[in-house]
């Protein structure tokens, strides 16, 4: 007796239907690192903000260091916890970070990582993104070392960065670029970077939350 077996009809894969989340912009939250007298970071961050907000993947809002008032002990006073109303939320709630700092004897400003490190959970596995200015080195210095504290924080600092080298020379009276060919070039890298980057972390962060 002959038989005949008949294959199981093959059955088609299930669509798979794009998640919402993907299609929904990024929380980035801009830190502006310098609180110097006559510091020159917020004309950089307004440049920067045209840029960012010029995105529709992107949606910014700002920490700045300068308006801060927390203490150097990492003590929880009344004042640090007041401090901290107004800084933790936007950190806590982003998808990801840009760090926007000047260079200060090889390094970045004390201000800045007194911030960092008032924060740890609000830093994790998100990825941040590293402008920098100053003189000669248009504070690559301070980049370097940034990245060192962030892979110690459980974050991931994207390749490409954005400098200024000799940057008061760059910017005219009213704030703007002379040559802004360059420096935009640069910035659509390193933010395209930023959000694949804050949208691959964004879904693993649902899916499996970092235990780290």
């Amino acid at each position: 007796m002959n038989t005949t077996t008949t294959a199981p009809a093959a059955t088609a894969p299930a669509a798979t239907a794009p998640a919402a989340a993907e299609a929904d912009p990024l929380r980035l939250t801009l830190v502006v690192g310098s609180n110097r007298h006559g510091r020159f970071g917020p004309v950089v961050a307004d440049w920067l903000l045209g840029r960012i907000r010029g995105r529709d993947d992107l949606v910014a809002e700002v920490v700045d260091v300068a308006g801060t008032a927390l203490p150097m002990s990492l003590e929880p006073t009344p004042e640090a916890t007041a401090a901290l109303s107004g800084i933790t939320p936007k950190l806590a709630r982003a998808d990801a970070f840009v760090v926007l700092t000047p260079e200060y004897n090889h390094s970045f400003p004390a201000g800045l990582k007194n911030l960092v490190d008032w924060h740890f959970t609000e830093w994790q596995a998100k990825p941040v993104g590293l402008v920098s200015y100053g003189g000669l080195s248009g504070g690559l210095r301070a980049v370097e070392h940034l990245r060192q504290v962030f892979a110690e924080l459980h974050a991931v600092t994207v390749r490409d960065t954005v400098s200024f080298h000799h940057a008061g020379a760059s910017f005219d009276d009213r704030g703007a670029l002379r040559d802004p060919s360059g420096p935009d070039a640069a910035a659509k890298t390193m933010l395209d970077q930023l959000v694949w980057w804050g949208r691959a972390l964004r879904e693993a962060r649902v899916n499996r939350p970092y235990g780290g």
